[in-house]
C-alpha cells in the first residue's frame, strides 16, 4: 500500500481532492493512512467514522503546516448532515480531503476530483483512479 499511495500522489500531483469508492474492508482507510504518511502526516490517521471528518496536519517545506481533511460518510443519513458540517469550507479549502463513502455525497462533490475505486475479487485487490469532471 505505501507505494500505491506514493504512486497516486506522483501521478496526481497536482490534486487536492480525492473521492474513494469501494465496499466496507477494501482498504480505503489503510491507502488514505498509507497517503497521508506520503504527505508528510505524523498525527494518528484513523477512520472518521463517528466524527465524520478528521483534520491532521501535514507540513510544507516552509516550516508551516496545512490541514489534510479525511472523511468517511458510511453514517450519514441523509445530505442535510454534510451540510450542517459545513463541508463546502472543507472541500473548497484548496488543502487535502480524502473522503470515505463518497457514494452518499457524490452529488456534492467539487467540479474536479480524483475517482479512487478499490475492488476486491478472489483476494485480490484492484485498483482504478482518474481524475472526474462533473
Amino acid at each position: 500500500m505505501p507505494e500505491v499511495a506514493r504512486n497516486l500522489q506522483k501521478y496526481f500531483s497536482e490534486e487536492r481532492f480525492f473521492a474513494f469508492f469501494g465496499k466496507m474492508g477494501v482498504g480505503k482507510t489503510t491507502l488514505i493512512k498509507e497517503f497521508c504518511a506520503a504527505l508528510g502526516v505524523e498525527d494518528n490517521v484513523c477512520s472518521p467514522t463517528f466524527a465524520i471528518v478528521n483534520e491532521y496536519c501535514r507540513p510544507l517545506e516552509s516550516g508551516q503546516q496545512e490541514p489534510v481533511y479525511h472523511f468517511d460518510f458510511y453514517r450519514l443519513k441523509s445530505l442535510a448532515e454534510a451540510y450542517d458540517i459545513g463541508y463546502e469550507e472543507y472541500f473548497y479549502s484548496g488543502c487535502y480531503c480524502f473522503t470515505e463513502w463518497t457514494e452518499k455525497i457524490e452529488e456534492l462533490l467539487p467540479e474536479r476530483y480524483v475517482r479512487v475505486e478499490i475492488k476486491e475479487k478472489e483476494g485480490m485487490r484492484t485498483l482504478r483512479a482518474e481524475v472526474s469532471s462533473l
